[in-house]
């Protein structure tokens, strides 16, 4: 699809079913567009499409709000994805880089804003209110923001466990567009080896297949650490830190600092990301400072390989129950810039038998590259210097380096 207003350049836009429905409950009337669906079905991306294209080709400005749960999320997810979508069109001029506030030749202005409490909904008003991931997000918030838009409301969400949208009844509004989606709704614009992974676990896990197959409303059940926490950034004391790592080029690559103070195990997240190589991982590792690395033992070629560049880097206990069990005897806490460490802990569930439903101890093989990785770093540096929350009076406040 091309669009293009006379004091707007052409703006190329590769769609799915899921873009047309959204435009569609826009142009008919409709009060909100509620998504709900599986992972890799455009529900997102489609949203900003739609966004864009209303925000380019309205005869009068608009104000349009995409807002998520935090900067890093909007970063990493839709303000990623806007770039992305414009492409050539994008005017790095018109992007206020503080404010996230890009404004069109017509005056339409689309902002981006984390809401991390519901004071931070008030304020402001919009024509137009997009709230990514809304399972994420207060519903006291959702109201604040809503309640302050003009014309129109996008919500999306994957549909892991009942939330707000069901105890209220949203989807079942006569002036609400429930719009259901699935990877297949995307699946001409997937790279196939997405495809193929996506449908390769079809039989592993009922309950992740319902709802990040399907697209159907599942349970957040046989969670493996229900009680961490999000934090701003890590603490400037501490007893003890290091790198864990998990190889990947498939699926993603895994690197992350964890470390110990008094008051528990903090993670956060320098690397995660699929297709990179040694080379790409270590030019990327340039920019950190250096401590140990607890790798992922199955790849001795690339552990050689980062040696050879200069990091103290060490095979990882890869024993899951051992790993797990000491990540479990301190607090967990994942700084908010880490959205994939968190996407990744709010699903992190144990296996279920198939046929006796017996729930396993081991880990469900799906999405937990960061959460090996932290395990990793967690497990090492418990065997070399003791739990997190040991007396600090027998530990010194340093990081872990060993000059290689």
């Amino acid at each position: 699809m091309t669009t293009a207003t006379p004091e707007a350049p052409t703006l190329e836009i590769n769609s799915t079913s899921v873009f047309e429905r959204n435009l569609s409950a826009w142009l008919n009337g409709k009060r909100m567009a509620l998504n709900e669906g599986g992972t890799s079905s455009s529900k997102t991306y489609s949203i900003v499409q739609a966004a864009i294209l209303i925000a380019q080709n309205s005869t009068k400005p608009l104000i349009i709000s995409i807002v998520s749960e935090s900067i890093p999320h909007l970063k990493r997810g839709c303000i990623r994805d806007f770039k992305e979508i414009t492409g050539e069109v994008f005017d790095p001029k018109a992007y206020n880089r503080t404010d996230h506030i890009y404004t069109f030749p017509n005056g339409s202005q689309i902002e981006f804003f984390a809401i991390d409490e519901p004071s931070k909904g008030r304020g402001g008003r919009r024509d137009i209110l997009f709230i990514n991931e809304c399972n994420n997000v207060q519903y006291d918030s959702y109201m604040e923001l809503d309640m302050r838009t003009r014309l129109f409301t996008f919500l999306d969400w994957n549909p892991v466990a009942e939330f707000w949208a069901h105890e209220h009844d949203l989807l079942n509004r006569s002036d609400s567009a429930y719009i259901h989606s699935t990877y297949l709704d995307a699946k001409h614009v997937l790279p196939q080896s997405v495809v193929d992974r996506i449908e390769s676990l079809k039989d592993t896990d009922e309950n992740w297949w319902n709802i990040y197959g399907l697209g159907i409303l599942g349970k957040l059940e046989n969670l493996i650490w229900p009680h961490w926490e999000k934090c701003r950034e890590l603490p400037s004391k501490y007893r003890a830190w290091a790198y864990g790592l998990d190889f990947g080029f498939a699926h993603p690559m895994a690197l992350v600092k964890v470390m110990f103070t008094d008051t528990g195990t903090y993670w956060q997240q320098m690397v995660h990301e699929r297709g990179l190589t040694t080379a790409d991982l270590i030019e990327r590792m340039s920019h950190i400072e250096k401590a140990d690395v607890y790798a992922d033992s199955a790849r001795p070629d690339q552990i050689e390989e980062i040696k050879r560049a200069g990091w103290n880097i060490i095979p990882a206990n890869k024993q899951v129950q051992t790993g797990l069990d000491v990540v479990r005897r301190s607090p967990l806490f994942i700084t908010e810039d880490s959205v994939d460490l968190i996407r990744e802990v709010r699903g992190y569930q144990r296996k279920k038998e198939k046929l006796t439903g017996r729930v396993l101890e081991e880990p469900l093989k799906i999405n937990d590259d960061g959460m090996d990785a932290g395990r990793y770093g967690s497990l090492g540096l418990t065997e070399r210097f003791g739990y997190a929350t040991a007396d600090p009076s027998s530990r010194d406040y340093r990081p872990i380096y060993i000059s290689a």
